[in-house]
């Protein structure tokens, strides 16, 4: 017997809350025993996220995944005191954007972004992160690994996809880019304009993201 709408809407939203992490619409739906993730799910999730909006806790999807947070008006709220975490390094900061802008990308693309060489420490510490994942190998001689952002990547910068990434004014205009800091603008810039090129081709080839 299938349980009433708002006991299914109900059960969502104790899967969402009791998860671990975001889960998917169709994770959500193994969960709860629907088989149309893409309807009912859906459809319980954004009933969710209407009735949570402007609380304390919003239901928010992410990449694709969805799961509660904290209401970003009341974060400085419940701050606590806590060791910080390590910071990214420069470099660190550079690469993360170049293969946000420019994914998939190889190690060899982000040092020709750059104009300089990328240790493998750095590409380390962005998976660690988990923000960065291999995604397969370019289909040229040596076969390079590339590299792509993660879903937690969208989860921890807010951002929905990445269409919301910021663009170069924007990053100006918040005070992230210093004016002595060229070489990242111009890597931003050419990792924009390469990716806008590739959206262009697959629009004209009748694909999406």
């Amino acid at each position: 017997m299938n349980p009433a709408p708002d006991d299914f809407v109900r059960a969502v939203e104790a899967a969402v809350f009791a998860a671990d992490a975001p889960m998917t619409a169709a994770e959500i739906g193994s969960y709860v025993g629907s088989d149309d993730a893409d309807k009912d799910v859906k459809s319980a999730l954004t009933a969710i996220a209407e009735r949570h909006a402007g609380h304390g806790i919003e239901l928010v999807e992410r990449g694709g995944r969805w799961h509660f947070q904290t209401a970003a008006d009341l974060a400085h709220m419940l701050r606590r005191e806590r060791d910080a975490p390590r910071k990214l390094t420069r470099a660190g900061l550079e690469v993360l954007a170049i293969v946000a802008y420019h994914e998939p990308v190889s190690r060899a693309e982000i040092e020709s972004i750059r104009g300089v060489q990328t240790a493998k420490g750095t590409l380390d510490v962005l998976m660690e992160a988990g923000w960065v994942r291999p995604a397969g190998r370019r289909d040229v001689p040596g076969r390079p690994i590339i590299y792509r952002t993660t879903a937690d990547f969208l989860t921890h910068f807010g951002l929905e996809s990445r269409k919301d990434l910021p663009g170069i004014d924007d990053l100006r205009a918040a005070g992230l880019l210093d004016p002595v800091d060229d070489a990242v603008e111009r890597a931003l810039e050419d990792a924009i304009e390469s990716d806008e090129l590739t959206r262009a081709e697959l629009v004209k080839d009748g694909e999406s993201e």
